[in-house]
This record gives C-alpha cells, structure tokens and sequence, in this order.
C-alpha cells in the first residue's frame, strides 16, 4: 500500500506551490509571499492552514473571486492610519503589504493601525503579527469574513470564525504568538479530521439542520468558543474591520443576495514599537521572565508540560525545517497533478507518490 504520509523537503514544496501560482497568473512576488504564508503553516504544524489550501486559492482564481493581478493600493489617512484596498487580492499578498505598511509608520509613530478591505481568505493570522515582532515590535491583527459560524439563539450561519493575533517579541524563549480562531474549532481543521477520519469534539459544530454532531463528514457550522464569548468576539470584530473600510459583510450576507454570499474579508492590523514605551531588551527580558513564572507552576498532570502561546509551534517549526514537512500523500499527489496540469516542472527532490 502506498504511504498515506511523505516527507516533503521544505524548498521543494515551495517551489512546487510557487510555480503554480505562478502558472495562474501571479507576479513572482505574490507568488512567493501566499507560498511563503502557507508553508509557513506547515512549518508550525498548523496544516489546515497549510498547502491544504492550495486547491481553494486555485478554485478561488478560477472562478474569479480571487485576483491573481490585484491592483493593491494604500491610502495613508494620517501619520499612523492607513487603509489598504486589496482588490481581492489572496490574503497573504494583502494583509502582509498591511503588516509592513504598519510596522514602518509605528517606527515614527510608536502605534500604528492599518485596515484591509476586501482580501480573500487571510491564511494564518500569526504569520502577520509575527512579522511585527521580529521587527521588536509587538503585533496585533483580526480578521472578519462572510458568516460561517453559529450565533447564540441560532443554529444557522451568523457571523465569521473571525480569528485574533497577538504576538509579542521574547529574548531567550522563542515569539509567544496567540492565534485563535473565535470558533471551537475552525472549518479547516474539520476539513482535516473528516480526512483522518477522527471525531470532532463533543460541543465543536453542528449539523446544516442544527443538530449537535461529532462526525465532520456531517458537520456544517462551527459553534463560537466560549459561547457568547466567542459570538460577541466575532460580532465586534465585523464591526471594526468592516466599519473602518466601509465594507460591512454580514449585513450583505443576511440580506440574501448572491453578491452579498460572495467570499470575501476585511482585516484589522496593529503595530506597537516597543522601544516608544521601554527598551526593546528590557520588554523582552519581562517576557521572558512572565514564560518562566508560567512554566514553573505545578502541573495538574505530572506527565504534561505547560506550555504558552506559540511554543508548540516554534518547536515544531524547528524539527520541520530539519526533517521535512509531513503531507498526506493523496494532497501531494493532487498539487503533483495541478502542477502537471499547468505545465509546471515537478522538482526532482519531491517524493513520487
């Protein structure tokens, strides 16, 4: 039988993902940037927002809900405001223009905001608020998009899995980055398990029909975490990102036109320069200090570690730039064929499955 996972060296996937973007129209720039967005996924084991989603950008492409030529503009509104018009541009390609844009006018503003009107599917949101930190510089981003989730009272599709970063720069532990989506459990992620063919945890989704359900073959609607919590989250979030671009989406969504249905995302992004409150090294030895206060608190389990926001992920970064990325072979082969589909070289280190 054929392995169900492969190893995949981290430079050829990039070339793999890269030259079919390309192949749809990209610039080379955006190409590299939505690559480097997913793989950057894989690397921290957070496959469901990894080259998983290749498929969906491409579909997105084809049927012209995504631009693969964006014409991504920035109106600088005041020294620390800024909006970026995505033009539907990938997310990656968006709101890493918007990060950036942020991170250079808090160099001389100590803050800085920038809003993102009309993206399409933003990939991992602490890649972004990372990029702030390793420039020493604390990051904080949200996301709101076309309704998805539940709401408290309705079993229907209310409001987005709007997801929130935060991600603040360390000195010896690595970036601790908060990144969560606002339901229990993210679309991608069912996506995954319904390929694995494990249960979804009890409380996560329910049915098209609003039954609660663990199977993710029938799961339809994610619920918020929290509840209320995570609704109320969700709403506000709608609210800020679709408010400042004056791009509202659940109202348009709920109103039931087709137009309104279309996928699209609005994004809210924060730079702080540290080194405008306190030196950049002595933030950093705080954080280091609040990690090491939480890790020496005595476990409720003996044999769990406790651990903090991103650290999982960092240690996963590490052992998969080393030792490759693990894909399921079934979606190495469906990029392998995409590929091959567009006349797109297959690199030679990439293992035959």
């Amino acid at each position: 039988m054929p392995p169900a996972r492969v190893s995949v060296p981290e430079k050829s996937l990039r070339t793999l993902v890269s030259d079919l973007f390309l192949s749809y129209g990209l610039t080379r720039d955006h190409a590299e940037t939505l690559t480097d967005v997913l793989v950057w996924a894989n690397l921290r084991g957070v496959d469901s927002h990894g080259v998983s989603r290749v498929p969906r950008y491409l579909e997105l492409f084809e049927n012209g809900q995504a631009n693969a030529r964006p014409d991504v503009t920035v109106d600088v509104l005041r020294p620390a405001i800024a909006i970026v018009d995505a033009d539907s541009a990938p997310g990656p390609v968006a709101l890493t223009r918007a990060m950036d844009e942020a991170v250079s006018m808090a160099r001389s503003t100590g803050a800085a905001w920038v809003a993102v009107r009309g993206t399409v599917h933003t990939g991992a949101i602490g890649y972004y608020t990372e990029r702030a930190a390793q420039y020493g510089m604390a990051g904080l981003g949200i996301v709101a998009g076309v309704p998805n989730m539940a709401y408290p009272g309705s079993n229907t599709s209310a409001v987005a899995t709007s997801p929130l970063s935060v991600a603040v720069p360390a000195g010896k532990h690595p970036t601790v980055t908060l990144d969560m989506a606002t339901a229990v459990i993210a679309l991608g992620r069912i996506a995954q398990l319904k390929a694995q063919g494990k249960p979804l945890p009890e409380g996560a989704a329910v049915t098209k029909d609003g039954r609660p359900t663990t199977d993710p073959a029938e799961a339809a609607i994610p619920l918020p975490v929290g509840g209320a919590k995570g609704a109320g989250m969700s709403l506000l979030f709608e609210m800020l990102a679709g408010g400042l671009t004056a791009n509202p989406i659940v109202p348009a969504y709920h109103g039931g036109t087709e137009e309104g249905r279309r996928h699209r995302q609005n994004a809210l992004l924060m730079a702080i320069d540290i080194a405008a409150f306190t030196p950049v090294e002595q933030f950093r030895s705080t954080v280091d200090a609040t990690v090491d206060a939480i890790k020496a608190l005595p476990p409720s389990d003996p044999d769990a570690e406790i651990l903090v926001p991103g650290e999982r992920g960092a240690r996963t970064f590490d052992e998969r730039s080393a030792a490759g990325i693990p894909l399921p072979a079934k979606l190495l082969a469906s990029l392998s064929q995409a590929a091959a589909d567009k006349g797109v070289a297959i690199p030679e280190e990439l293992p035959s499955v």
